[in-house]
């Protein structure tokens, strides 16, 4: 462009004075331009699961979505806004409040070769369809000898939300996590989400996929390759979302943003942290894990599940089998407490973990506080 306005400028097209007040508009535009095109762009997560479900039905018309209230209400947290409208109710169905039966259905239409992605209200009502979830889809693969492919995606918010009492609570990462046929996947950030249930609804498999009601509204950064519609995530591979050296920490879901938290307060006190962000917690990134605690030799898992045989347990297992002469230090595990979930605003803030007891936690490891056992 600027040639050209020069060009015009030597054969008298345009007042030198133009040419000159041009030129710096022209380059003025160009560097808005420039400085616009490369910074990455802010997306909620409920924008970023939108945006993937739009994309994926628009790409393959053998994708549909079905749940409660997910067309005409757009759904329960406006994830499905405007599909109805856009795919039509053959694409987009509303249920009737019956988990089993739209959930069974959904398997069998995922057996005849299309790709369901059932919504559910919360992942507590998934109690309703578990048989579906784990007899029907999870193991239909290896029960017929690879002949039948479930490609079929189970996704809502999962864990606590607040002030919504102990029935509609509970975390199901451990749970689904321990069956064997289901692949479960827990996003963070907006590109999490975006990337990760891409993956999720062109796999082969039946996925769980296990959002957080209180991220829904959160806003990040999301990188040119992350809008990309040809965009998706590997599934069973984690991000370290920051490295560290003194101590290693492992998070999923909400309690990675109160883990980054944690981070920047030990650094003010001279400990660095690695926060790996897991991602997928079945299959579980097991390689990067071991490898973050033979760097630190230290590791604190998080969770807002109830401690026995918890994701972090699992990790702590593997841990000692793989790297146990790496270990300068107990393993620390943050959990959710293990009682149904309180009601009451103050006893619920102590029933899920927080940001100070990773800080507390870390500095243990570190053996930077008293013991636990000290100061029992």
């Amino acid at each position: 462009m600027l040639g050209i306005i020069k060009q015009k400028a030597r054969c008298g097209v345009f007042p030198s004075s133009t040419v000159g007040q041009t030129l710096q508009r022209v380059r003025l535009s160009l560097f808005a331009l420039r400085n616009y095109s490369t910074a990455p762009k802010e997306m909620t997560v409920r924008e970023a699961l939108n945006s993937a479900l739009d994309e994926e039905m628009s790409a393959d018309p053998k994708v549909f979505l079905m749940g409660e209230e997910v067309g005409e209400y757009q759904g329960a947290y406006k994830i499905s806004k405007g599909l109805l409208e856009k795919y039509g109710p053959d694409r987009v169905f509303d249920t009737p409040i019956t988990e089993a039966g739209f959930t069974g259905i959904g398997v069998g239409a995922a057996y005849y070769g299309l790709r369901p992605v059932i919504e559910f209200m919360t992942f507590n009502f998934s109690m309703q369809a578990i048989d579906h979830i784990i007899n029907s889809a999870a193991k239909s693969n290896y029960m017929s000898a690879g002949q039948i492919s479930v490609p079929i995606v189970f996704r809502g918010p999962n864990g606590a939300a607040a002030g919504v009492g102990a029935q509609h609570s509970q975390c199901y990462a451990a749970w689904y996590g321990s069956c064997p046929g289901l692949k479960v996947l827990a996003p963070y950030s907006s590109g999490d989400a975006r990337g990760l249930l891409k993956a999720a609804i062109r796999d082969p498999d039946p996925v769980v996929f296990l959002e957080n009601e209180l991220l829904y509204g959160e806003s990040f950064p999301v990188s040119a390759e992350a809008l990309d519609s040809s965009f998706c995530l590997p599934i069973g591979k984690a991000k370290i979302e920051q490295e560290g050296k003194d101590v290693t920490i492992t998070a999923f879901s909400k309690m990675v943003g109160y883990s980054l938290q944690a981070a920047d307060i030990l650094a003010k006190e001279g400990i660095s942290a690695e926060v790996i962000n897991l991602r997928s917690i079945r299959p579980l990134d097991r390689s990067t894990i071991n490898a973050s605690v033979r760097k630190t030799n230290r590791l604190v898992t998080v969770e807002e599940g109830f401690p026995q045989h918890g994701v972090g347990a699992e990790i702590c297992a593997s841990v000692i089998e793989e790297s146990f002469g790496y270990l300068d230090a107990p393993v620390e595990r943050i959990a959710g407490a293990d009682v149904p979930m309180p009601y009451a605003a103050n006893l619920e803030r102590m029933a899920v973990p927080q940001v100070e007891d990773i800080v507390r936690a870390a500095k243990r490891a570190c053996y930077r506080s008293a013991p636990m056992a000290a100061t029992a």
